[in-house]
């Protein structure tokens, strides 16, 4: 079968075309778990899947964790997939993907770099403090679409200088905490200036860090601006992977709007000769 591998500032992605493989979707976990093994095969943090549209979109994005489990949305993988839609004539430069968390508009900006609007927050506590280890930490908890995307968002001074182990340890037990019955993808963030945020995502699904968490940086961002923090206009957001810009419109404490931009890279295009992957049947 034939892939792309993409990455929106680090957050790498393998991308599957099913209008052309025809994969059976019991197979798709397998898959998933295999090729994004970086060791033992391609490596990515999750895989994408193109399906035939069944709600009026130019296409559907079935979306796997590199663990194998389903993903509501992924929003840097949203907007590599635009950027495929687009190169494979699946959809012009306004475009509209179905996802597992409903409806994802995209708009080309130039040839790499795309903006996408996110699946509306329906879940916002601005304030749900967890405890860890006798220490609280004043937690914020977003899910974006529905069935909602689940992300905590903390405070963490110093986040640029903080001890690796340490923190994926923290990262850890906030995903499975108790607090979070979906559990959580854990967006650690520091404010470093006027409008500007350095954040760490705690990835589920990957269960470790990622370079970037395009639907993470959203929900910080939400965050942040109904706290009056953040402007809600071109909010910097950089990690490990790159920069991402979130503009966030609102109506009192109701967000009406939530755009995510960055980078795209279409890292390799090729054909999927893994041995150890089982033929679909």
């Amino acid at each position: 079968m034939k892939f792309w591998k993409m990455n929106g500032a680090g957050n790498d992605f393998l991308v599957l075309n099913n209008l052309i493989e025809h994969l059976p979707h019991e197979s798709l976990p397998e898959i998933a778990r295999t090729l994004c093994e970086r060791h033992l095969s391609i490596g990515a943090d999750g895989m994408m899947v193109v399906e035939a549209p069944t709600q009026g979109g130019d296409y559907k994005m079935l979306f796997f964790n590199s663990d194998g489990s389903v993903g509501e949305m992924c929003g840097n993988g949203a907007r590599c997939i635009c950027r495929y839609g687009y190169e494979n004539g699946l959809a012009g430069e306004t475009q509209t993907v179905e996802t597992t968390a409903g409806i994802v508009t995209g708009r080309r900006i130039d040839r790499r770099l795309y903006r996408i609007r996110l699946n509306d927050p329906t879940t916002m506590d601005l304030s749900r403090p967890v405890e860890v280890d006798g220490v609280t930490y004043e937690c914020a908890y977003v899910e974006l679409g529905n069935p909602g995307l689940p992300h905590a968002v903390v405070p963490y001074p110093g986040l640029r200088q903080a001890e690796e182990n340490q923190l994926r340890e923290l990262g850890r037990k906030l995903r499975w905490h108790s607090a979070f019955p979906k559990g959580a993808n854990v967006n650690f963030y520091e404010l470093t200036g006027e409008n500007s945020v350095y954040e760490r995502t705690f990835e589920r699904g990957v269960e470790d860090f990622t370079y970037a968490c395009g639907t993470g940086t959203g929900s910080v961002a939400v965050v942040l601006t109904l706290q009056g923090k953040v402007s809600g206009r071109d909010i910097r957001v950089d990690m490990t992977g790159g920069r991402l810009i979130i503009d966030v419109e609102r109506q009192g404490q109701r967000i009406t709007d939530l755009y995510l931009t960055g980078p795209t890279n279409i890292v390799c295009k090729g054909e999927v000769t893994d041995e150890d992957l089982r033929p679909a049947k």
